[in-house]
């Protein structure tokens, strides 16, 4: 992905920062419950609000960083501007709205949100509860080295889904879902759960299209980048590397086929209509 362009200034730099984690009843065990729940993505709220008891965030002090870390900050604060450019238009001409942008932080370890605290093992997250993007920039080693997906694009694409989190919870999806999961088996929940996740990957797949008509973002290869990342980041390939098998009524985020097929759905549409993923028997 070129990475030209303008910077966000919806970046939150908490890099460096003494982060404090308050873990009550829950104690770690259900840390780790949450970092299993989460893994890659989502809201790691149900969980963390059973755990983690609420602190004031006292404003950190940025410590040493290196300049790889610095450049991939830079990085990422080009993909979120991106988005705030594409998805302003979408909201603006197709919702009819403002879209309302997002602020991201960049934290080192630990970090507490407004959704509870939260560990980098957890990996990005979003947070509707503060309407903010989590991301301890250590994942994107991760990104490679545990989940061979290597490639700039590949981080562009983790960016683009938790940004597909926050346009599906200003336009209420999110909180609709969280209603129905409620009311609904624990089966029924991850499977509504998995259908959130997939639009969000359609999402980020819309975003890609769109982006790339507007001002020529991709370069050679950036496809097959998020393709693969989509596809590392499965939950059946996570679970056969974690446990040696896979459960397919566990899946909170879907399968890997079922990833790259949604953001390549989003990817060859450009459009949020055909992201619909609770609107249909086969996902």
């Amino acid at each position: 992905m070129k990475k030209t362009g303008r910077r966000s200034s919806n970046i939150d730099d908490r890099r460096g920062g003494n982060s404090s984690l308050v873990v009550g009843g829950g104690g770690l065990g259900a840390l780790v419950l949450a970092v299993v729940v989460t893994l890659i993505t989502g809201d790691p709220g149900p969980i963390l609000d059973q755990v983690v008891a609420p602190t004031s965030q006292a404003p950190t002090q940025q410590g040493q960083t290196s300049p790889a870390e610095d450049q991939l900050a830079d990085f990422t604060s080009v993909v979120l501007a991106d988005t705030e450019d594409t998805w302003h238009q979408i909201f603006r001409e197709e919702i009819g709205q403002q879209y309302q942008e997002p602020t991201l932080v960049l934290f080192s370890g630990a970090v507490q949100s407004a959704c509870g605290a939260a560990q980098s093992a957890m990996g990005p997250f979003y947070c509707p509860a503060d309407q903010k993007v989590y991301i301890d920039l250590s994942f994107y080693r991760d990104l490679k080295s545990r989940h061979q997906a290597p490639g700039d694009f590949a981080q562009a694409y983790v960016v683009a889904h938790e940004v597909g989190h926050h346009v599906q919870n200003i336009l209420g999806i999110s909180n609709e879902v969280r209603q129905l999961q409620s009311r609904a088996s624990k089966a029924e929940a991850n499977q509504l759960s998995v259908r959130l996740e997939l639009q969000a990957d359609c999402f980020a797949g819309v975003w890609a299209n769109r982006a790339d008509k507007a001002r020529d973002i991709l370069e050679r290869g950036d496809i097959e980048e998020a393709l693969n990342a989509a596809s590392q980041i499965g939950d059946d390939r996570l679970q056969e590397q974690s446990r040696g098998f896979v459960v397919p009524e566990s899946f909170t985020h879907g399968s890997s086929a079922q990833r790259m097929r949604w953001f390549k759905q989003g990817l060859a549409t450009g459009d949020i209509e055909q992201c619909n993923t609770f609107a249909t028997n086969q996902i």
